[in-house]
């Protein structure tokens, strides 16, 4: 019942027309015929110039309005001045999409951006969508769609790469061809005036060609849609990305290539990981994944076996492993007596497995056999070295034929050349990664294998802290406020803490001295030892300034720091604004560990939480790791565990361990911070004192700025978190409780066996079949939701102590973000009881406080039942024009 995606002009045309179409040997007009011919284009083709009758033997029309058939879509290949108004004609003669590949626009400075403004302005106007400009086009190798001027072209697959260099996919497209690696989708983005990574990653997810995909970024434009679209490819495909500009130099040829944001490299790092998305770096690693997804290669996790006839190689690949954080799997004891067995008496015992210099083929075949069935190997690298009693061809077929059966990944290293040439032919022939060196191999293994790990920090979504007492959002929002209305935008670190306190962190307390004698007086009440500091919003380092004197143990040290901590403050810093002294208790932890918690704005990815070792050596050190918000005690303990400061938080020398849990509650509560409090624009807590009692801030600086309102409260993050303000209880006359919520990723097993238990008439007129199970990439689809742009409520109820699932609702936003679609099931046995009215009244009711203007639905023009009950919530309904079958129904929102 699902209408056509609104790309399929673009991806799936049944016409294509290329303006510019040129007989003049070696143009882009030129290039874009003969590679359509070429490939074999289904459709039908068009050539478009006023100054050829035929080009190519393919008819031309003087114009695109002059074309006898309605075009889904047409390629522009003419100057930029001219693109605008072909644009407009376009419009007239009813296209639905384009591909401008013409250069000499924003990249081209201020007049070219002109150019551009009004080529976007002509297809909003039209309704056109645009690929480009400034690109190399579009492939579809199933279809024979080639309308690019690469002179490569693409093998028939299952990968779909969108890059937004074009030179980048006519490299990949010229390897591609005799490494008989092949692609479903080939996509030059160019500029992204109109269509970005979001909308194709979109497309890739419903397209049943494209198995995986690979994205080359070099910047991101909008970074809530590209999260959105890259966490619901990667719930259901392998995605890859490579992005360079790691470094800030890079950022300003970015911007003057594609014009894309480009953030902090940890930050974007962070936020592929949490998007399920592997990581590569180099063209090599982008090669070697391609191979090994061609060859359906899937990984299970991150513990890698190596087998080796030459210790020196298997040192090296468990090195490179080491320097990738790439476990070597520890054998269990039947895998130890398996190897024993079946290799002679002095092999290594160990991993890497070396079968030794003479190891013949059996050695090798029953050494991986042995392995591969082990209960602790994720992975296995079988290496080779051609010495003199070896057989590398024999050696290859064994490994070949283990493999085909294996359910874990094998990639081989067969080193040397002349020796082992045929023997790598034979792995490729097999669709086995194979290399020359260790290196490579461990890094493909690295790079594929973090997508077991990514895939489990995908599926978190982070729910309310409910347990535990809820923050006092307003206040802290009130503390904000007044510093905003007096024009302050860092607050002191009295106000910091409040906001901190606010959220139930921990503090030491601080109060604010402007005399000396006020210190005494503040520092008898507080209690001796104190610590004073300089109150200076101009100041972030206060020891660098020599504002800082620690463990005052004497109301006469209080008088003498005042003064000393004045006078020293100005003489370093004489521009400084200086409010006054805070002073604090001395917090004298014996077995504390300093730590620091940051808050940072990215500015593409908005909100950042940063943890690592604290104190002095904060700068010094840079041991900082970095995550998106919202967390949740997954992503938090994950967090942790990425710095070097780690080992250190467990029992250390004579000092014993941490308390982790209140650790981590920190960390979860500056999250809960982030989420409500948008005006946050930096945080500091530095140090975090931490030992097995507990946590405490004892110093804390936050910057805050001005955020306008917007109707959605979590406008300001990549990632929307989990909207449990949306839960709702509503008791039926009968007593039965029953809660409406959104839904979680969690909730696979609930949908299952809801669909499950639905009659054959209920899931025909939900799902068009009666099939017996939702497959998993529906499980994954329907459960695994992006909350800024579709919502999904699950009614439930207790039975016997455990949740079941009793209807849903939901609605996706449209590509126009004004209107959605919804759908609407309801168990057999709950029909008829008010429930299907009351989730309609909620998912509207959230469909109109996020702004949207229509809600639509497609039904079956049989099902009389749910006709009657859309018209009851006020649904005006229609027939539609293609379909007999099919009844549209439209609601008003805002009336």
């Amino acid at each position: 019942m699902k209408e056509k995606h609104y790309l399929t002009s673009l991806f799936e045309p049944r016409s294509v027309g290329i303006i510019g179409a040129s007989e003049r040997e070696n143009s882009l007009g030129n290039v874009l015929i003969r590679n359509m011919l070429e490939a074999g284009y289904k459709g039908r083709l068009f050539a478009i110039n006023p100054s050829h009758e035929t080009v190519l033997g393919v008819p031309c029309y003087k114009s695109v309005e002059d074309v006898p058939h309605r075009l889904d879509l047409v390629v522009i290949a003419v100057r930029a001045e001219k693109a605008a108004a072909l644009m407009d004609a376009c419009g007239r003669a009813g296209v639905r999409a384009a591909i401008v590949l013409s250069s000499g626009f924003s990249e081209a400075g201020p007049r070219g951006a002109l150019l551009e403004r009004k080529l976007l302005e002509a297809a909003r106007r039209h309704r056109i969508r645009m690929l480009g400009p400034n690109c190399i086009g579009l492939m579809r190798p199933e279809l024979g769609l080639n309308a690019t001027f690469a002179h490569a072209r693409a093998n028939k697959g299952s990968i779909g790469l969108i890059s937004q260099s074009g030179a980048l996919c006519a490299a990949i497209l010229d390897w591609a061809k005799p490494n008989n690696v092949g692609f479903s989708a080939v996509v030059s983005l160019g500029s992204s005036s109109d269509i970005d990574f979001g909308e194709v990653l979109e497309y890739m997810i419903s397209d049943p060609r494209t198995e995986s995909i690979f994205l080359y970024v070099e910047g991101i434009r909008d970074a809530r849609r590209f999260m959105s679209a890259l966490r619901g490819a990667a719930r259901v495909k392998p995605v890859l990305l490579m992005k360079v500009g790691r470094h800030p130099d890079v950022s300003r040829a970015i911007l003057s290539h594609s014009g894309a944001q480009v953030g902090d490299d940890a930050v974007f790092d962070a936020a592929l990981r949490r998007a399920g998305v592997i990581r590569l770096y180099n063209m090599g690693q982008l090669f070697s994944a391609a191979n090994a997804l061609f060859s359906h290669f899937r990984p299970r996790g991150n513990r890698l076996a190596v087998i080796t006839n030459g210790g020196g190689p298997g040192v090296m690949a468990a090195d490179r492993a080491g320097d990738l954080g790439i476990p070597l799997s520890e054998f269990s004891e039947g895998t130890m007596e398996k190897l024993n067995a079946c290799l002679p008496p002095n092999w290594s015992r160990g991993n890497p497995v070396d079968v030794l210099g003479d190891a013949n083929v059996d050695h090798y075949r029953k050494a991986l056999q042995a392995v591969l069935e082990g209960p602790n190997v994720d992975g296995v690298l079988v290496m080779l070295t051609p010495q003199a009693m070896t057989d590398p061809d024999g050696v290859a077929d064994a490994v070949i034929e283990l493999e085909r059966t294996a359910d874990k990944p094998v990639v081989t290293c067969w080193m040397g050349d002349e020796l082992v040439i045929k023997a790598r032919h034979r792995f490729i022939e097999a669709g086995i990664p194979t290399f020359r060196t260790p290196e490579p191999a461990v890094e493909l293994f690295s790079h594929i294998s973090a997508y077991y790990r990514n895939q489990k920090l995908l599926m978190q979504t982070p729910a309310p802290l409910s347990h535990l007492s809820p923050p006092s959002i307003e206040s802290a929002r009130l503390v904000i406020e007044t510093a905003l209305a007096e024009r302050r935008n860092v607050l002191n670190e009295m106000e910091s803490k409040a906001l901190l306190a606010a959220f139930r962190i921990p503090i030491a307390q601080t109060v604010i001295a402007r005399s000396a004698t006020e210190a005494m007086v503040l520092a008898e009440e507080i209690g001796l030892p104190v610590v004073m500091k300089i109150d200076s919003p101009s100041i972030i380092h206060k020891s660098d300034s020599g504002g800082v004197r620690l463990n005052l143990g004497s109301l006469a040290a209080v008088r003498t720091a005042y003064q000393e901590i004045l006078d020293e403050v100005k003489r370093n810093r004489p521009d400084a604004t200086i409010n006054g002294v805070a002073i604090e208790p001395m917090i004298l932890k014996r077995n504390g560990r300093e730590l620091v918690v940051g808050v940072r704005r990215d500015p593409v990815f908005g909100p950042v939480i940063t943890f690592g070792e604290g104190g002095n050596r904060v700068e010094a050190n840079r041991d900082l790791a970095v995550a998106l918000p919202p967390l949740n005690n997954y992503l938090v303990h994950d967090l942790i565990r990425s710095t070097r400061v780690y080992p250190l938080l467990g029992q250390f020398r004579n000092l014993p361990p941490i308390n982790m849990e209140a650790l981590e509650l920190v960390l979860l509560r500056v999250s809960e911070m982030v989420c409500e409090l948008p005006w946050i624009a930096t945080l500091d807590i530095n140090p975090l004192i931490v030992d097995e009692a507990g946590t405490v801030a004892v110093d804390a600086r936050i910057v805050v700025e001005n955020v306008a309102p917007t109707a959605d409260r979590y406008d300001h993050m990549a990632i929307h978190p989990y909207p449990s303000h949306l839960i709702s209880r509503w008791t039926v006359p009968d007593g039965t409780e029953i809660t409406i919520r959104p839904i979680k990723p969690e909730d696979a097993e609930l949908e299952i066996d809801f669909v499950r238990g639905l009659s054959a008439e209920t899931k025909y007129y939900r799902f068009m079949n009666t099939m017996r199970e939702l497959p998993p990439a529906m499980v994954a689809r329907l459960t695994q939701i992006d909350y800024d742009r579709e919502m999904a409520f699950l009614a439930t109820v207790q039975q016997d102590g455990v949740e079941k699932e009793i209807g849903v609702c939901r609605y996706a936003v449209n590509p126009d973000g004004e209107s959605c679609e919804f759908a609407v099931v309801v168990a057999d046995d709950w029909q008829h009881r008010g429930l299907a009215r009351r989730l309609m009244g909620t998912l509207i009711e959230t469909a109109r406080n996020k702004g949207l203007t229509y809600m639509n639905g497609v039904f079956l023009a049989n099902n009389e039942r749910m006709l009657r009950f859309v018209q009851g919530l006020g649904f005006v309904l229609s027939n539609d024009p293609d379909d007999s079958t099919i009844k549209l129904g439209v609601l008003s929102l805002q009336d």
